[in-house]
């Protein structure tokens, strides 16, 4: 397999000061969606008791959440071309901001539903369009470095959120989950427009694609409704699965068939998934909900309910995989962008499946130093990978295909950790059921078998990462850029 060259002096050009002050302006703003996610999900049993509700009741505080973020990502490529990238950015930081505000106000479970549905659809606005921005902005000669700051709530919230999220709750009122997005938001939305330059809306922009928008952002909710079902009320065989699950299929075939046959612009461009790269990338993105982010959920229950540890405890354990997530990511970043996405995201798999591996033998009496070792392991597979698809998929792009691009990315993001997420409860609550897991050590063995499933996935991922670009650096000689893809 041929390999595609580039001039090393390219690749070990510093990044301007402009284009870091734009992706930390952007990572900033993007914290509050991520750390707002976690702390909600730790903090469900305290709203349920707090706005007297039942625990299916307050779980919509996050399924709400969750689809309202589905129905409006489709959106963001056409809107980000129509108006403007820094006038969506602020636009979704001020939706998110309002449903934040609110949400802190709300005076029961019903007007928090609502509420937490107008934070989802900022969300769901602004993941797409901080990809688009920093994508662009970069270049694709600079991508993994790029993606090595702009990815960092990404891989470091989930993991940090839980110890926030339990200092909250066990020392302040429930609203501030809510308001401590404020001073986020507030500090982004004066930096966006103090520093980020205004770009033009396309004047090439042809009517909105409402039929796909109609078909896709519907079926993309049915879709995640089913999985996050699944995960919580007996598994894919029941009508409650399968029913959303069939549907939201239905019209996500429907779109497709329409946008293959739309002459104008079609909602979201799916002729980027001729680029092998890019198709190999959103392959790898899906398998990361059950090979990286799926396991997450294991590791938080695993502490609660096989070691009977408190949120906040848990929080902490986990803090290792957090720290091994960060300490490598400015050389996973320029690495990325000297040899290529593949070896790193293999590696990173391996890491991941490596550090997963003790938890497959853990008992009451393993070592807590093994685990945590363990954990700052898989931590630095998790972000090398991360940072490392997510270069290659806008690796071989051009400039006008990155906010379609963004957009499927994202949506395959969303769909793939709620598929991964789903797949690993039924697992688990399978086996919880084979064990008669009323003691802790019985849970315990219900984990080993899950774990085991995870690191499986794990191993299915190098699939299709197997497919990814790499580089071999060459002297330039000639003063041209000599940029021949191989695969």
């Amino acid at each position: 397999m041929e390999a595609t060259e580039i001039p090393s002096s390219e690749a070990d050009q510093p990044l301007d000061p402009a284009l870091r002050r734009l992706i930390w302006i952007l990572v900033l703003g993007v914290l509050a969606p991520g750390l707002d996610s976690t702390i909600v999900n730790v903090a469900l049993a305290t709203l349920g008791r707090d706005l007297h509700s039942s625990v299916a009741t307050s779980q919509w505080t996050v399924t709400g959440y969750l689809l309202a973020a589905a129905i409006a990502m489709p959106v963001t490529g056409w809107a980000t071309e129509r108006f403007g990238g820094k006038r969506m950015w602020l636009f979704s930081l001020a939706v998110f901001l309002a449903g934040s505000v609110l949400s802190g106000a709300a005076w029961n479970i019903d007007s928090l539903i609502v509420f937490r549905v107008l934070q989802g659809v900022g969300a769901g606005l602004m993941l797409p369009i901080v990809t688009t921005l920093v994508v662009q902005a970069s270049g694709p000669k600079r991508l993994g470095r790029v993606m090595a700051v702009a990815m960092l709530p990404v891989v470091v919230v989930p993991i940090f959120g839980p110890v926030i999220g339990g200092l909250i709750i066990n020392n302040a009122n429930w609203r501030w989950i809510f308001y401590v997005n404020v001073p986020i938001c507030l500090a982004a939305l004066a930096l966006a427009w103090r520093y980020m330059a205004a770009d033009p809306p396309s004047p090439k922009m042809g009517s909105f694609d409402l039929v796909g928008l109609l078909l896709l952002s519907p079926g993309l909710a049915l879709i995640i409704y089913g999985f996050s079902h699944a995960g919580g009320h007996g598994g894919f065989a029941t009508a409650g699965v399968i029913a959303p699950l069939l549907v939201g299929l239905a019209l996500t075939a429907g779109f497709v068939l329409h946008v293959l046959r739309r002459r104008e612009t079609p909602l979201i461009n799916l002729r980027v998934l001729r680029v092998r790269s890019y198709t190999a990338s959103i392959s790898v993105f899906f398998l990361a909900g059950l090979s990286l982010y799926g396991p997450l959920l294991l590791l938080g229950l695993y502490y609660q309910q096989a070691q009977d540890r408190s949120v906040l405890a848990t929080g902490l354990l986990l803090a290792p995989q957090g720290i091994g997530s960060i300490l490598p990511r400015t050389i996973v970043g320029k690495l990325t962008d000297q040899i290529g996405p593949r070896l790193i995201v293999i590696t990173g798999l391996l890491l991941t499946a490596l550090g997963t591996l003790p938890f497959t033998q853990a008992g009451p009496n393993t070592s807590e130093w093994l685990l945590a070792a363990a954990l700052f392991v898989r931590g630095a597979g998790l972000g090398s990978a991360t940072i490392a698809v997510m270069a290659g998929a806008f690796h071989d792009l051009r400039a006008d295909e990155v906010p379609d691009a963004s957009s499927t990315t994202r949506i395959v993001q969303q769909v793939g950790g709620s598929f991964g997420t789903a797949v690993l409860a039924v697992i688990l609550a399978h086996q919880l059921l084979i064990h008669h897991a009323l003691t802790a050590a019985a849970r315990g063995h219900a984990f080993d078998t899950a774990f085991w499933w995870a690191i499986g996935f794990s191993l299915l991922a190098l699939l299709p990462a197997l497919l990814l670009p790499h580089v071999r650096r060459e002297p330039n000689t000639t003063g041209q850029k000599d940029m021949r893809l191989g695969f």
